[in-house]
């Protein structure tokens, strides 16, 4: 009988010990009855991952995390082993991306299926990424709207300097100068448009009759547009006429005519021909006044005294 129980201690005690080795597993997520497949990644910085993490695909969990340790190579990689109990079928271009699973901070890992047709088998490394957590998304979207505070801060810092500035003991007796005369400059135009008003009102027989000579003038032009149309015909015309004449001929041989008549002023200047001796020399001149003299002598003679010139013999 003792040795019956010492059998049935002994198996009960393997048996619990088979127990808790496997109900340690199964906390951390391995099953011992089943085959599962393992997948490596390798992180530059897995802050918030641990053991028993799921691992998803499309937001189903298909296994957890098993083991998170640094790379032997020294490198500072962090090596990530997750445990698949799904044999769900793994392209080999896979990326396992860690994420953030809830507010609080946890992480998780989901693997984003590739389209490669090469499948990866059990103890591959996938290709690895990690997704911006909450505060760096967050600290992104802030950071402009900081960067803009910022400066509207410094507008508003140079507004309160500039309107310091603006409104010191001096400036003040010059905005409110500045007030008066704009004051005074509002009644004047007050009085300007009241005399208008007052001429419009006395001038106002004057004005009809000048808009109506206006519309006389308007009238008129009307009734003639036929004539102004056949006036800016014909100087359209004369315009054409002008423009086909050689005007660059005409005012060439008016130019050399110029020319010949200044080189004949030249010669008459110098002296030189008929005109040129008759201005310098009066000599001609003093001849031609004595021939008159004696020529107005004789002739005065021939009617004082025809006789000597004229004869008469009637046999």
């Amino acid at each position: 009988m003792n040795r019956y129980k010492q059998i049935l201690i002994g198996i009960s005690f393997i048996f619990a010990l088979l127990l808790f080795i496997w109900g340690y597993n199964f906390l951390k997520g391995k099953n011992l009855f089943q085959k599962q497949i393992i997948y490596y990644a390798k992180y530059s910085d897995v802050t918030g991952l641990s053991i028993a993490n799921p691992v998803m695909i499309n937001g189903v969990r298909v296994g957890q995390v098993s083991r998170v340790y640094l790379s032997p190579n020294m490198s500072g990689k962090v090596v990530v082993m997750m445990t698949l109990k799904n044999k769900f079928p793994i392209p080999g271009n896979t990326v396992a991306k860690i994420f953030s699973a809830d507010l609080m901070g946890s992480k998780a890992i989901d693997l984003m299926l590739g389209k490669s047709p090469t499948l990866a088998h059990s103890g591959d490394t996938l290709q690895s990424a990690t997704e911006a957590s909450l505060k760096e998304a967050v600290s992104a979207q802030v950071l402009p709207i900081k960067i803009k505070a910022e400066k509207l801060l410094s507008s508003i810092d140079s507004l309160v300097v500039a309107i310091h500035t603006v409104f010191t003991e001096s400036a003040v007796e010059n905005l409110t100068q500045s007030f008066n005369d704009i004051r005074r400059t509002f009644s004047h135009l007050e009085n300007a448009t009241s005399n208008i008003d007052t001429l419009v009102d006395t001038e106002s027989n004057r004005i009809s009759s000048i808009l109506s000579n206006i519309d006389s003038v308007t009238y008129m032009l009307k009734e003639n547009r036929q004539g102004i149309s056949n006036i800016i015909a014909n100087l359209d015309q004369f315009s054409d006429t002008l423009a086909s004449t050689d005007i660059a001929s005409t005012v060439d041989h008016a130019n050399k005519s110029l020319e010949q008549l200044q080189f004949l002023l030249t010669q008459i200047n110098e002296g030189k021909g008929t005109l040129g001796m008759l201005m310098h020399n009066d000599t001609l001149y003093i001849e031609i006044n004595k021939s008159a003299e004696e020529l107005n002598k004789l002739l005065k003679d021939i009617r004082e005294n025809p006789k000597r010139y004229v004869k008469f013999s009637l046999f």
